[in-house]
């Protein structure tokens, strides 16, 4: 059995952790971090989670983790993680983070969009981006993995197979996408209040999102050359759910006809990406609660222009069940074990 750490397990994504690995088949959980917490038991905070965790909040002390487990998540705020990865590693423990600390290779442009120094710089070369449908060779073999955010992950997959096949102009991206208000966390801030959110809508972070950099990383490095991308968030009022509008250019040497095709050979092995029939609009509801990402791809009136749309659940495909999708690779299970949860519906 894999012995598993949560560190910040009173959060959405920590709390999404404990239900897809309460059921995991091939994992313990030896322990669930929380410094508000500490001595309370787990199903009481989450009563959800009754008869299927047995246990209480610990403090985060790496100490304890290492003796404890054989990999730690960090479900953590930006900039904990790097605390008490190094001791974690060097003991012999496995890293997966949830959070921003490792995924942006360029230390200063992530310290520009995060405004703190980084305690581990050297570590950030050695973690392996975790994007499955991109680097799963190189999850298997890692220690480090750096989660992908639930906005760079719906706007990649939707992107990746026009600019792996050269078929678009790199240089005119545009990346329209909303989310539901679980994305800000489970906080008490005015601005994400139901109350607050219902009955509206809006863009927010125009000028510049934390995730900006991370996406245009991935696209780069699919390209091998700077893409320009425009990147607009929305806040919408539901509480799961990532719904990215995306907006690419043609080549005029490009087969408009094989679009459609191209999407479908680049994700028919993978099992958590689902190509929708020409035609489609895939809605956030068929994807609540499990780990897909469903994309259908659209040319209005048979133009140059193409229309992808890529949609998650934020706290699964965008964070929880990626983590445990990569746990599974780096510990050589079946990458689907724990994730075979169909969506909610209604």
């Amino acid at each position: 059995m894999i012995r598993v750490g949560i560190v910040g397990g009173t959060g959405y994504t920590g709390v999404e952790l404990l239900r897809l690995l309460a059921l995991h088949k091939d994992v313990t959980i030896t322990a669930v971090t929380s410094r508000a917490d500490a001595g309370n038991r787990i199903d009481a905070l989450y009563p959800s989670l009754r008869g299927l965790v047995d246990g209480v909040f610990v403090a985060p002390k790496t100490d304890s983790l290492t003796e404890a487990c054989d990999v730690v998540f960090f479900a953590t705020p930006n900039g904990t993680a790097m605390l008490m990865t190094e001791k974690l590693l060097v003991n012999g423990v496995k890293v997966i983070d949830l959070s921003a600390d490792f995924r942006i290779k360029d230390i200063r442009e992530w310290s520009r969009w995060y405004g703190m120094e980084h305690s581990c710089p050297d570590l950030v070369a050695e973690a392996v981006y975790g994007l499955p449908e991109v680097n799963r060779e190189a999850i298997k073999k890692t220690q480090l993995v750096a989660c992908p955010g639930c906005y760079p992950t719906a706007v990649q997959l939707g992107f990746l197979p026009l600019i792996e096949r050269e078929l678009i102009d790199t240089q005119d991206l545009i990346a329209d996408v909303k989310s539901g208000v679980s994305g800000a966390g489970r906080k008490a801030e005015l601005t994400v209040l139901m109350s607050e959110t219902g009955e509206s809508f809006k863009a927010y972070a125009v000028n510049g999102h934390r995730h900006l950099p991370e996406i245009r990383q991935g696209l780069d490095l699919a390209a091998q050359a700077p893409v320009k991308l425009t990147f607009v968030p929305h806040l919408t009022p539901m509480i799961r759910g990532i719904h990215a509008t995306l907006y690419a250019r043609l080549h005029a040497d490009a087969d408009a006809d094989a679009v459609q095709a191209v999407f479908e050979r680049r994700y028919a092995q993978e099992y958590f990406v689902d190509v929708l029939p020409q035609g489609s609009h895939p809605d956030t509801r068929n994807v609540r609660g499990s780990n897909n990402c469903q994309i259908s791809v659209h040319r209005p009136q048979g133009g140059r222009t193409l229309v992808i749309l890529s949609v998650i659940d934020n706290l699964v495909k965008g964070a929880a069940g990626q983590a445990v999708q990569n746990m599974n690779l780096m510990f050589g299970l079946d990458e689907r074990q724990g994730l075979g949860g169909i969506a909610l519906y209604p």
